[in-house]
């Protein structure tokens, strides 16, 4: 058997090759397709099957496109009521690739479609070995259980299927069979995902804090409270999903824009996202830039922080760049880049425009404010959890999210204001919507709370 995992961090998402005997299945995979086609192709495996655990809300899959591309046959729950031709699975149906049986089972919880694939190798054993969990289970939580309510499900019910999934299907599962999710940490499709990519069922049946012994109230009241809200995209997202999704190839080409031009659009309402590190946009950007860089989980924050169908120019140091955030965009279904900036942020110096600056200061340098400014503001735009497990003292929460920009105004945007994150990636964005809603004077933490802590500096917990 040949068996492969795709982990692409922007998204922090999964994806799986499966094959044998020439033949193959790709599970969940990613929009832009080519790497799965080529990979095949190097195992000499022809790909007949392409799997979906279950409609993704928070990325645009590349299904259709991977079954154009290859004949193969769509396979999604039954009650994923796609509209384009494709197989709909229930609970004990198989497909056979050479020597590898794959078995589906009805996992509902997370969505109401969700199917689990058991992997079974038959020169090994007609037992299942791994098992395929989507965002059914992940490693160290399960999936949130509040993205149907379009569909007229309740989180309470969704939980309550989703502790059945759990406990009277996966956990049957013998300890020792590998668990292979959807997605990883950083994904909003759960709240304390592990940084591990693959577990095994004993493992989290021991450590799982989801799968603790509790009724079946006691684990519905856990995993609809408290739960942070779903970015505005992923029903978009979903819906795409359910429809198919254009290839990449077709989505236009943006143009390159003057300096002058890219200006006149910005006024007329376009926004301009700035790609580049933190420390090149504190430097010197666009007024009213988005900063989100592309070396974190761009995709994510993109189609958190984007509204769908946005007229974007792009700000990049090269046409790599421009290329790589135009993937990425179209990942999360952002497929209104109108224009990229030629010549970059030089470019735009050159031609005499506007330059904002942000200032980007060590933990040192905030410790030294801290200890001298009684009116300094300190933002941490860190998730509830990870606020509440330790942050500098005096620090405020107010989370990185799409309400970012309304919900500071409970602050003074006319005080020195400082923003720190984990390590400095979400507060740089965060300092651009703070300055796009009227704040005079923000201060971006380099290294954020992780660097706090390394310096030895006192935390707070909450």
């Amino acid at each position: 058997m040949y068996f492969k995992q795709f982990y692409l961090g922007c998204l922090a998402h999964a994806s799986y090759l499966i094959g044998s005997e020439g033949e193959a299945a790709v599970v969940d995979p990613q929009r832009d397709v080519d790497l799965y086609i080529m990979e095949a192709s190097a195992e000499g495996l022809a790909i007949k099957y392409v799997i979906e655990t279950h409609l993704h809300a928070d990325f645009v899959s590349g299904h259709s496109e991977l079954a154009a591309r290859t004949g193969a046959l769509i396979i999604f729950g039954e009650k994923a009521c796609a509209t384009f031709p494709h197989r709909a699975v229930h609970d004990g149906d198989e497909i056979r690739l050479g020597k590898v049986v794959l078995r589906f089972l009805e996992t509902p919880g997370h969505t109401p479609e969700s199917i689990s694939v058991l992997v079974i190798s038959t020169e090994v054993s007609n037992e299942a070995r791994k098992v395929l969990t989507g965002d059914t289970l992940f490693i160290g939580d399960v999936g949130r259980p509040d993205l149907a309510d379009a569909r007229g499900y309740t989180s309470e019910q969704m939980a309550a299927m989703l502790y059945n999934s759990l406990h009277e299907k996966l956990l049957k599962l013998d300890d020792d069979v590998e668990v292979y999710p959807a997605h990883g940490a950083g994904s909003m499709c759960g709240r304390n995902i592990s940084k591990e990519t693959s577990s095994t069922i004993g493992q989290q049946r021991a450590f799982n804090y989801a799968l603790k012994p509790m009724s079946k109230d006691e684990f519905v009241r856990m995993m609809t409270k408290d739960l942070p809200p779903a970015p505005p995209y992923f029903s978009h997202d979903a819906e795409q999903n359910r429809e198919g999704a254009l290839a990449i190839k077709e989505i236009a080409r943006p143009a390159a824009l003057a300096p002058e031009d890219a200006a006149e659009r910005i006024r007329q309402g376009f926004m301009i996202l700035d790609v580049r590190p933190a420390s090149e946009f504190g430097a010197g950007h666009a007024p009213t830039a988005l900063n989100i860089g592309l070396g974190g989980q761009f995709a994510s924050w993109a189609g958190t922080l984007i509204p769908m169908n946005t007229s974007l120019i792009i700000m990049a140091d090269d046409a790599v760049q421009v290329d790589e955030a135009i993937v990425r965009l179209a990942r999360v279904g952002h497929e209104s880049v109108k224009g990229f900036l030629k010549g970059g942020m030089d470019g735009w110096k050159r031609a005499g425009l506007p330059v904002a600056t942000v200032e980007q200061i060590s933990v040192e340098r905030l410790r030294e404010l801290l200890d001298k400014e009684n009116d300094l503001q300190l933002l941490d735009v860190r998730r509830p959890a990870e606020y509440a497990d330790g942050h500098a003292p005096g620090a405020l929460n107010l989370p990185l999210n799409s309400q970012l920009g309304e919900q500071a105004a409970r602050f003074d945007a006319n005080s020195r204001t400082a923003v720190i994150c984990a390590g400095g990636y979400r507060s740089s964005a965060a300092t651009s919507i703070l300055s796009r809603s009227g704040f005079n004077h923000v201060l971006n933490v380099e290294g954020g709370t992780t660097a706090w802590i390394n310096a030895g500096y006192p935390v707070e917990k909450a």
